[in-house]
């Protein structure tokens, strides 16, 4: 990479620190970028800075939001009983996009994995419970991870059983 500018070794170092993003692809983009007019090089600047600077969680579901409720909690036409139960952001948005689920979320943030040091305590799962517990939740869909290593159910269920009750 010693053919190029520093400018642009910095800005490959900084794409290929991507994930999904290996050192050819990066050059590929960066490329990209030169080659574009420098209105369009500062609006992506401008929108990777204002994502860093306005995103938050959602207060209720931990989802992505540029406020203090997405727009899926905001949303009153969506279910509040039923609560999917899902492991990052990524997860809701391609349940979303099906289009075939209407009512709400809750984020963990991260999968229960006691093998890897992952407690209760490092996800969101006090936050389902108190959900549970607050909230006329009729049912949860666990839409996590299968991986045997990593399970979130155990802690959700005693706290749903007692509210069922």
């Amino acid at each position: 990479m010693d053919y190029y500018p520093v400018s642009i070794k910095n800005l490959i170092r900084s794409l290929a620190r991507l994930p999904g993003i290996g050192q050819k692809t990066a050059e590929r983009l960066a490329m990209y970028i030169l080659q574009q007019s420098a209105e369009d090089a500062h609006q992506l600047a401008r929108h990777i800075v204002e994502l860093k600077k306005r995103m938050r969680l959602c207060e209720r579901c931990f989802a992505l939001s540029d406020d203090r409720l997405c727009r899926i909690c905001s949303d009153p036409s969506r279910e509040n009983g039923l609560v999917c139960v899902v492991e990052q952001p990524a997860d809701l948005a391609s349940i979303e996009k099906s289009g075939a689920f209407k009512g709400r979320y809750h984020v963990l943030g991260g999968v229960l994995s006691p093998m890897d040091g992952i407690g209760p305590d490092d996800i969101r799962i006090s936050e389902l419970i108190d959900r549970i517990e607050r909230d006329a939740i009729r049912e949860i869909i666990l839409a996590t991870g299968t991986n045997v290593r990593a399970n979130p159910r155990l802690p959700i269920l005693p706290a749903f059983w007692r509210r069922c009750r």
